[in-house]
């Protein structure tokens, strides 16, 4: 079985575990701080056209439909989707759903006005040819919004590895769930062996790309995590903060 198919399998069997993380950033007020943190950077506009890649259970579509933009809903495995159809309920009429590779968009030219992912680019295997493919269907003026972390760093290097156990103990401690401790986890890390981003320092290494690919205007939040994670989400993943890459077209 070659790397995607191997992959798409290992997404497949990890996609209704999604559904219950979803649920339970809801639980605890991910609605509204993910709501609060993608109007804050989506370009001007009422009634936006917006394409989430990696949309996996749907989260990010929903919230932007419910905030009345139009959204095409991306993923490259089929389970996915169907999570994602489910948990829209009444909206999922309202998104256009699509199975496609992030790195090659069966999507014309300059067709949106923003394209949003969550933790997508770190499992890509060619994320240079992605931001390439989403900066192509992104009008003039238009914006990437790239909400990611640098979750699989600590494979490559020494001092990520201790921080990233220095969590787990601080998990044990705290008394929360460990978001690490899941069925898939070594599988997961196999994989991410074999991709790239675990290798780079990030986000640097995402503008410089961004900056190479023509972008016009790119800037970085390393504290975005501050606002849209809950508590439970700090401490499982304090050596691994989330960032946002916003880029303009």
């Amino acid at each position: 079985m070659d790397f995607a198919a191997e992959n798409r399998a290992y997404w497949t069997a990890r996609a209704p575990s999604y559904t219950v993380d979803v649920a339970t950033n809801i639980a605890h007020g991910g609605r509204e701080m993910w709501r609060s943190a993608l109007a804050s950077h989506l370009p001007e506009g009422e009634q936006l056209r917006i394409l989430d890649i990696g949309t996996g259970p749907g989260f990010f579509a929903i919230l932007l439909t419910e905030m009345g933009h139009r959204v095409t809903a991306a993923d490259y495995t089929p389970a996915m989707l169907d999570e994602a159809r489910r948990n829209a309920g009444a909206l999922a009429g309202q998104i256009d759903f699509r199975q496609m590779d992030a790195q090659a968009l069966e999507l014309p030219d300059g067709a949106y006005d923003a394209v949003v992912s969550r933790n997508v680019t770190w499992n890509l295997p060619d994320p240079a040819r992605a931001y390439r493919e989403w900066l192509r269907v992104l009008r003039p003026g238009g914006r990437i919004l790239n909400f990611d972390a640098d979750w699989y760093g600590y494979l490559f290097d020494a001092r990520k590895r201790v921080a990233v156990w220095q969590d787990r103990d601080h998990v044990r401690q705290a008394g929360c769930t460990d978001y690490n401790a899941y069925e898939k986890a070594d599988e997961m890390e196999r994989l991410s062996l074999q991709l790239p981003m675990g290798r780079v320092n990030r986000p640097d290494w995402d503008v410089q790309t961004l900056l190479r690919c023509g972008c016009r205007r790119i800037y970085t939040d390393t504290e975005v995590w501050k606002l849209t994670w809950d508590n439970e989400e700090k401490v499982n993943f304090a050596a691994t903060p989330g960032f946002l890459i916003c880029a303009e077209k």
